[in-house]
């Protein structure tokens, strides 16, 4: 049996890390915000930030897809700048993903906020420090492990997408065909044997990421001060 291409796996990384990079950035004062807010609109926002869990990934895709199309304004001032469409390109599947896996990054970020609560910043304060000081020597540090399982929670979830990724970008080889593609693409062309490798390694490393968090959190629990 001839080994499949690994170009789908190559390209499907390379989303899941720059996928996971944007979310860590864009996520982070998303949850801050909402870990500390007294806001009224606080559900309405954890709402629309934890969709993509309960969506069909179809739905999400279809109205990312009119968002980017070159009709939709975004997708008009982003031909109209590089002479590429969003749809059916690479670019566009780091818009789809980082929508996608939004609420991977957002809840656990959020929750390890929430259990640093005030006290420790309010301390670092009353010492003088800075909001970004007492965001970057306590607060960061001390939710390291929400860091790790938002980042590894949305590095796999990217990696397994299918509805959105197919909505948005196609299959186009080398450009927009992901694991989850070529899986599909395999299994519908009656090719069991290759969808059988790419499928058990999905499968393994499923596990392995799965296994990764809940050991992280046994072994390094939150330690507020």
């Amino acid at each position: 049996m001839a080994l499949p291409d690994l170009g789908p796996l190559w390209l499907t990384l390379e989303l899941a890390a720059i996928t996971t990079a944007i979310l860590l950035i864009l996520g982070t004062p998303i949850a801050w915000w909402l870990a500390h807010t007294r806001s009224h609109v606080k559900p309405a926002v954890e709402a629309i930030t934890a969709l993509p869990l309960v969506l069909p990934p179809t739905v999400l895709g279809f109205y990312l897809l009119i968002l980017l199309s070159p009709k939709s304004a975004i997708g008009g001032f982003w031909l109209e700048m590089t002479g590429t469409t969003l749809t059916f390109s690479f670019i566009g599947l780091v818009v789809a993903s980082t929508f996608y896996s939004l609420p991977f990054t957002v809840q656990p970020l959020q929750a390890a906020f929430e259990v640093i609560g005030r006290t420790p910043l309010e301390a670092a304060a009353m010492l003088r420090a800075g909001p970004s000081d007492r965001f970057f020597t306590v607060a960061a540090p001390m939710a390291a492990r929400g860091f790790l399982t938002a980042a590894v929670l949305s590095f796999a979830h990217t990696i397994g997408e299918f509805g959105v990724v197919l909505m948005v970008g196609g299959n186009i080889p080398g450009k927009t065909k992901v694991i989850s593609i070529a899986i599909y693409e395999q299994v519908e062309t009656i090719r069991y044997a290759d969808a059988h490798v790419l499928s058990a390694g999905l499968l393994i490393f499923s596990f392995l990421v799965l296994l990764l968090v809940y050991v992280v959190n046994r072994r390094f629990p939150v330690h507020v001060g």
